[in-house]
């Protein structure tokens, strides 16, 4: 053999020896929460303090403090950052928009009442209705393309949001107050005429909707927004989704209350957003605690970002449709998530870990981690896979791959796992392992997966195998 072939051949059998020996198999996928979480750093603050009321706001409930805060937000920016502090004191308030190196800090015994009159968050800002971009009412505390910003304290932000407020905007919600004709009015043909817009590619600038429209807004949005803590304080009623970061990154929301039972009032969506650490908090809501998404159906694929390194640990989940959910609207996908030593319990938390989409939202869902998760009574399922979600249906069959679920235990369900996809699409590298789910009224439904295994599980005290 020639030479200089017998020496390429040896050095390449040693670069793919080297290679392999770098890359284990068996990693432990928790080493890389480790490195997510060294990345993920709180912004700081100038010590330079900007009292509300200094610019005119007043805390007894019925002035409107808008302006004041906006000034003071304003003065805080221009003088290179700080805090802008809300006294204790009941502030009212219409949409409120930091600014870079700005600290809204609600001070213990403050709260803020986000005013009811829908006028109050025109005009229409860049935001996203249920994943899709558009042109709509400011979110009621906002930040765009913004660096270093935080809400802190020990105070309440309030939406205010009832039945006869934002809330029957979805439609046949709630009884009080509003009479029917009213409750006719409701975001269906909005909502189908922004999609459409998607499908056809308007740019987000001309999809301009707002007063007759119906389309909530969320509570507290960054977006496109880098070094953002959301820290201490307690929100309340909000009219959609409460904390929603969108196209975001560096993202630390820690020891947050939420409480809020409206439609859709998810607790927390991050949404095409990475290195995201949501830690310490309690959610008790209408819709599912934390659900992380990246874009619905034509306009997540045409964004194309994903929701990546997403940290879940030390949280409380309560009422919800979920505890912790990926989709429905993950078109843009969504990978790396790890979930450990959270608590949920309540009868009207219908499942702990949730992964849902359908053929027509697609999206891959991959490398999710749960692990060390206590729960008592949850309604429905434990570990919940579901690819026909809402019964659409497409050509963009969701992918969902590399899901592991460590050290759960559950007392009261009606399902332990419930695995549903499409035979010809099925879910893959599912692992269970060291679990125990007790009083299970229906057992398990798997169908439609590839590669699933069962380690050290029972379901009512009998150990179960990946076929039963």
């Amino acid at each position: 053999m020639n030479k200089k072939l017998v020496v390429f051949t040896a050095l390449i059998f040693v670069l793919n020896a080297c290679s392999n020996k770098s890359a284990p198999v068996a990693a432990d996928p928790w080493l890389e929460a480790e490195t997510i979480l060294a990345r993920i750093v709180p912004p700081t603050f100038p010590d330079k303090n900007f009292l509300v009321t200094d610019y005119g706001a007043v805390g007894d409930s019925i002035t409107d403090c808008t302006d004041a805060f906006a000034k003071a937000i304003a003065a805080c920016h221009e003088a290179g950052g700080g805090r802008v502090v809300v006294p204790a004191g009941d502030f009212t308030t219409g949409a409120i928009h930091l600014k870079s190196n700005v600290n809204l800090h609600v001070s213990k015994g403050a709260r803020l009442l986000f005013s009811r009159d829908p006028k109050k968050y025109l005009p229409q800002v860049y935001t996203r209705f249920e994943a899709v971009e558009l042109m709509n009412y400011s979110p009621l505390i906002y930040a765009y393309e913004q660096e270093n910003i935080a809400i802190t304290g020990e105070g309440e932000l309030n939406g205010q949001a009832d039945d006869d407020h934002w809330w029957y905007w979805k439609g046949k919600w709630g009884h009080a107050g509003v009479n029917r004709e009213a409750r006719e009015h409701q975001q269906k043909p909005a909502n189908e005429r922004l999609k459409k817009m998607a499908e056809e590619g308007v740019p987000v600038s001309e999809r301009i909707f707002g007063e007759g429209d119906f389309l909530r807004p969320s509570f507290v949005q960054p977006y496109k927004c880098k070094n953002v803590l959301i820290e201490g304080v307690t929100i309340k009623d909000s009219p959609m989704w409460v904390l929603h970061p969108v196209l975001s990154e560096n993202v630390t929301i820690r020891n947050v209350t939420v409480i809020s039972h409206g439609p859709n009032s998810d607790g927390c969506d991050p949404e095409s957003s990475r290195d995201v650490l949501i830690e310490g908090c309690v959610f008790d809501t209408g819709d599912d605690c934390i659900a992380i998404k990246s874009g619905r159906d034509h306009d997540g694929r045409r964004v194309n970002v994903p929701s990546e390194n997403i940290i879940v640990r030390k949280c409380v989940m309560k009422d919800g449709h979920g505890g912790v959910v990926i989709g429905s609207e993950i078109s843009g996908n969504v990978r790396n998530v790890f979930a450990e030593d959270c608590e949920m319990n309540s009868p009207y938390l219908d499942r702990a870990l949730r992964l849902k989409s359908n053929s027509r939202r697609g999206g891959i869902i991959e490398n999710v981690y749960m692990r060390n998760v206590t729960i008592g009574d949850v309604d429905e399922a434990v570990v919940h896979v579901y690819m026909f979600y809402a019964n659409e249906t497409g050509d963009n069959h969701p992918v969902v791959r590399n899901i592991q679920v460590k050290n759960v235990t559950s007392k009261k369900s009606q399902y332990g796992i419930y695995i549903e996809a499409e035979e010809d699409y099925p879910v893959e590298d599912i692992l269970i392992e060291d679990c125990s789910f007790d009083n299970v009224q229906k057992g398990n439904v798997l169908k439609g997966y590839k590669g699933l295994t069962i380690n050290n599980v029972k379901v009512n005290g009998e150990e179960i195998k990946a076929n039963q």
